[in-house]
């Protein structure tokens, strides 16, 4: 084991309530949605001043993207409720969420809100940008505790090594700390963009900025699953590698229709010459 190996020996569980399992997971996702939902609130209220019905648009991309990422998982591990346990797929108590399928769901989620509410759903995008990176940063030291994300195992100077006799880790294995990875990563991304957010803002179209952060964050997140143990699930990819793709394809064709679409700069009134 390598000097910078770090051990891990904590229950991925906290405490029991009747039926409630309270875990390290569980309590860090919900501080990552409560700090995205402070972050990008904050920034929406920029764009627009007389923002109401926050908590509205709170509970539509919350509610819309725990059945986003619900159905995704149950797409991924589809083999889990074949066989007669279709109804498993109802069990929330056993866990099982996708973090891509949460955040595509929150994106219907906040579409819906935005339709409702008769503002921009790209000015959503904008604030839901920087807000999903400290989410998913936030969120992401749940899964570094559990364990519940298996990554590679490494040979080099740094690892992880899980102990803890219920961690949903491999015990006894050095692997990659990947989830620690892409909280970095969000970080970076935050860090990057953030000091300028609002000049981007008054430079671009709305949605524009948005894409970036989620553009920027899929393309490392794609790479940084090849670190991971999951499943391949179609041309040799991982699932999370999958929609990681489609968002760079969003990105990429959403951004010029955004900057075509966006109302050009009145060109400045031709000079005329002074009469004499």
């Amino acid at each position: 084991m390598s000097l910078l190996t770090i051990v891990i020996d904590l229950d991925p569980n906290i405490a029991r309530i009747g039926p409630l399992l309270i875990t390290w997971h569980g309590v860090f996702s919900v501080l990552g949605i409560l700090a995205a939902a402070r972050l990008g609130f904050w920034l929406l209220g920029k764009d627009v001043p007389d923002l109401k019905n926050t908590g509205d648009g709170l509970a539509w991309m919350v509610v819309v993207g725990l059945v986003g990422a619900r159905l995704l998982y149950v797409w991924e591990n589809f083999r889990i409720f074949a066989g007669g346990q279709i109804l498993r797929m109802f069990a929330l108590t056993e866990g099982g969420i996708s973090q891509w399928g949460g955040l595509f769901g929150a994106m219907v989620g906040a579409y819906i809100w935005s339709w409702r509410s008769k503002f921009s759903f790209w000015k959503i995008i904008d604030g839901g940008g920087a807000g999903a990176m400290i989410g998913l940063a936030i969120g992401r030291i749940g899964d570094i505790i559990n364990g519940e994300h298996h990554g590679s195992p490494t040979n080099l100077p740094w690892g992880v090594e899980y102990v803890n006799p219920r961690t949903l880790g491999e015990p006894g294995k050095v692997v990659h700390p990947e989830v620690a990875y892409e909280m970095v990563l969000c970080l970076a991304i935050l860090a990057a963009l953030m000091p300028f957010h609002q000049r981007l803002k008054a430079r671009l179209p709305d949605g524009v900025v948005g894409l970036i952060y989620f553009g920027v964050y899929a393309a490392g997140r794609f790479f940084l699953s090849y670190l991971r143990l999951d499943p391949a699930v179609f041309l040799g990819l991982r699932q999370a590698q999958l929609a990681s793709a489609l968002m760079v394809v969003i990105a990429i064709i959403a951004t010029p229709i955004l900057l075509r679409r966006a109302p050009k700069a009145a060109a400045p009134a031709p000079a005329t010459p002074d009469r004499v």
